[in-house]
């Protein structure tokens, strides 16, 4: 059963100014694994936004958005060993996911030139 489904576009020059520029936006949105990710690639501003879209849409699936002490950086999104995007969940959203039964989270990608969107699909069995 769909517990929720977040969409979520954004472009990609707005999420590389605030990476470049504001102290501490990067450590307060990202784990220390996708800085490291992000910052291996050339297009590294595109896949910073992407995974910002990425916790954009998984707050909206879960239907709170960014509220109740959750953190952007308890949210991280990985690629699995065949390059397919994956989320885990750290600290109280983990503890929500645990709560509220979650079994499954599935997230869909997509970037190009000035835009980065992602799609995500929480259920819950």
């Amino acid at each position: 059963m769909i517990f929720g489904i977040g969409i979520d576009i954004i472009e990609v020059d707005r999420v590389g100014r605030q990476v470049s520029d504001s102290k501490g936006f990067r450590e307060q949105i990202f784990t220390e694994r996708e800085i490291n990710y992000c910052e291996s690639k050339k297009g590294k501003a595109q896949n910073y936004a992407v995974r910002f879209a990425a916790k954009e849409a998984f707050f909206k699936a879960i239907g709170t958005g960014w509220r109740g002490g959750m953190a952007w950086n308890e949210i991280e999104v990985v690629n699995n060993r065949l390059g397919k995007p994956e989320i885990i969940v750290h600290g109280k959203i983990k503890k929500f996911i645990e709560k509220k039964k979650i079994t499954g989270i599935h997230v869909s990608l997509s970037h190009i030139n000035n835009y980065a969107n992602a799609f995500v699909i929480i259920e819950k069995f």
